[in-house]
């Protein structure tokens, strides 16, 4: 027992060390591979600085050379809007009037001596018709007193009669001709149409036959899925038939080498034996010599008996001869045989030549009909749609003119909105190429600058009015009417509320807002941009008794879901629980567009905080 146990021990040490052996190898592994990736992070960042100070130096580049460009261009302005450079100017344009009008005078001039020319031309080729008229007649005159041209104009006239009647004979008979070949190609016709129609049921067959093998052959795939399932299963099994195999095998091999052992000590027995069986096989051999000589004997008399017939037959007795006479003969017929063969073989060329230029002519005839038919279509399509593509155009056309339209009207409405609203042009004349007309690029920053300016207006109207409310606590408000709903005057007025006046901080708005911004912020129409983050205060500093004062006149909430107004706060005398419920019943709204893009629900979310900064106990 104890010998046992330190030999356990000694199993367990040896054990232990190479595991730790391991270890220290994998250490070293992932210390390397560490390395490496540590060697190409410091390349890659390396290389990154170097790109991006090789990025940096060249937008350098190309500051320090827009800026010279921009030097170029104001240097060029300064001189064009100079004194003496729009004093040139002036002359300039006064010379270019005069020489114009001189260029007028001279155009009117060369224009009514044209007209005289062309006149002056007519009456000369009137004048040179009427003289070549004159000489034909005369011409005319002296011919038909001529009887000698008369003959000779009689003579010719009947040769062509001579030759038309002829070529009309000729072609007489080419139509006889070809209307027996139409005769004849109409027969062929219904031969071939009979031709067709077997060969089309043919093809219907055939067709059957590829949909029952497509089916076959879907079938024997299955069953040759089946089949490898069933070869694995065999091949397993053929596994374990080969192990079992292998043991038998070796247990036979142990029986063979007793067997060959005991072959090895019979044989020794068996030699005395043998030597009887020799000599009785040398005896058998001995007979069938003898017989084969008896056999050969047999034969030579026969051949004699042949010979003596051989002579019978010639007359001479000359044997030579006969083989010579049996020989021509036989070359003879050999030689007719083989004419014989060479004029079937000709024959059946022949007869498959003719075979396929009969197969030819029908082919390239049953091409001619086909790519006239094909002709005939291919031009039916192309003629449809060159009608689709005139009708397509047409109606391109005229939404192009009519979206045109819409454009040019669109830009004319802008301009005269900004121009109304006293908007600030100079961020987009900034920028370069920027005439100060409105086009097709720079609308959305006009309508970007447009909606900035009516949400301010918006704003300091509103806060415009807060204050008013504030001054006149006594008073009894005058219904408001909101400019962007018309159904706002039939709702009943404001009762009348004391309200604590709040203190006002700084607002960079108050001194703005004069009549005219008021007057155009009126008469503005509905304007998308006015949004509900503005009126409750997320984004501007108001107070939070202002936001209250807000909910109470009843502005019309209106946020940006789409261009949809989702409800209306206009309720007088409203707590700021029932503003809370007013606002999130707007929010329960059907989601619009924006919804669907993720920015309508920012909004939701900015109008809830509002309204738990507006009641801390909700």
């Amino acid at each position: 027992m104890p010998v046992s146990k330190k030999h356990r021990r000694k199993s367990s040490e040896t054990i232990q060390e190479p595991s730790e052996k391991v270890k220290e190898q994998l250490a070293e592994a992932e210390l390397r591979k560490l390395r490496q990736q540590f060697r190409k992070m410091v390349e890659s960042r390396k290389s990154f600085n170097f790109r991006s100070q090789q990025k940096i130096s060249n937008q350098h580049k190309e500051i320090k050379a827009l800026q010279g460009e921009q030097e170029e261009i104001a240097l060029l302005l300064g001189l064009i809007k100079s004194s003496k450079n729009l004093n040139l100017n002036e002359k300039n344009h006064m010379e270019l009037r005069f020489l114009l009008q001189t260029k007028d005078d001279y155009d009117a001039l060369i224009k009514s001596m044209k007209v005289l020319l062309t006149e002056l031309d007519e009456k000369i080729v009137q004048m040179e018709k009427k003289i070549i008229n004159q000489k034909q007649l005369c011409a005319k005159i002296q011919e038909a007193n001529d009887p000698r041209k008369l003959q000779k104009q009689i003579h010719v006239l009947e040769t062509r009669l001579n030759l038309v009647t002829v070529h009309f004979d000729k072609i007489l008979t080419t139509n006889a001709k070809l209307r027996k070949e139409i005769e004849d190609l109409r027969y062929e016709k219904a031969a071939y149409d009979n031709v067709y129609q077997q060969l089309q049921r043919r093809l219907l067959m055939q067709k059957k036959t590829m949909n029952v093998a497509i089916e076959q052959s879907a079938q024997a795939y299955k069953q040759r899925l089946e089949a490898m399932a069933r070869m694995a299963a065999m091949k397993d099994r053929q596994q374990k038939d080969i192990c079992q195999y292998n043991l038998e095998i070796r247990e036979l091999e142990r029986v063979y080498a007793h067997e060959t052992k005991l072959k090895s000590f019979l044989l020794v027995k068996l030699n005395d034996r043998l030597e009887f069986e020799e000599q009785a096989k040398k005896e058998e051999a001995l007979k069938a010599t003898k017989h084969r000589k008896k056999s050969k004997g047999e034969s030579f008399e026969s051949y004699e008996v042949a010979h003596l017939r051989l002579l019978k037959l010639t007359e001479d007795g000359n044997l030579n001869q006969l083989i010579e006479d049996f020989l021509a003969k036989e070359e003879k017929n050999f030689a007719r045989f083989t004419y014989v063969t060479e004029l079937n073989n000709d024959m059946e060329m022949m007869h498959k030549k003719t075979q396929r230029i009969q197969d030819e002519i029908i082919f390239l005839r049953s091409q001619q009909k086909s790519s006239h038919d094909d002709n005939h279509s291919v031009l039916r399509e192309m003629e449809e749609k060159l009608k689709k593509t005139t009708k397509e155009a047409d109606m391109y056309e005229n939404n192009y003119k009519e979206i045109s339209k819409t454009l040019e009207y669109l830009k004319n409405s802008v301009e005269k909105l900004f121009k109304k609203i006293n908007c600030d042009a100079t961020t987009i004349l900034g920028h370069l190429g920027e005439m100060g007309k409105i086009t097709n690029d720079n609308l959305p920053q006009y309508f970007a600058i447009i909606e900035k300016k009516t949400n301010d207006l918006l704003l300091l109207e509103s806060y415009k009015r807060m204050l008013e409310m504030e001054w006149a606590e006594t008073e009894t408000p005058p219904p408001f009417i909101n400019p962007f709903w018309g159904g706002s005057a039939l709702l009943k007025p404001a009762e009348p509320i004391k309200v604590i006046p709040p203190v006002f901080g700084p607002d960079p708005f108050s001194d703005k807002l004069d009549e005219a911004s008021f007057l155009t912020l009126m008469s503005c129409p509905r304007c998308p941009g006015w949004e509900l983050q503005a009126f409750l205060g997320s984004q501007h500093p108001v107070s939070r008794e202002q936001r209250i004062r807000l909910l109470r006149e009843g502005w019309h909430l209106e946020a940006w879901f789409g261009h949809l107004y989702l409800g209306q706060l206009c309720a007088t005398n409203l707590r700021q629980a029932e503003a809370r419920k007013a606002v999130t019943h707007v929010l329960h709204q059907e989601p619009s567009a924006l919804d669907r893009q993720g920015k309508g629900q920012q909004m939701r979310l900015g109008v809830l905080r509002n309204l738990t900064s507006l009641a801390p106990d909700a």
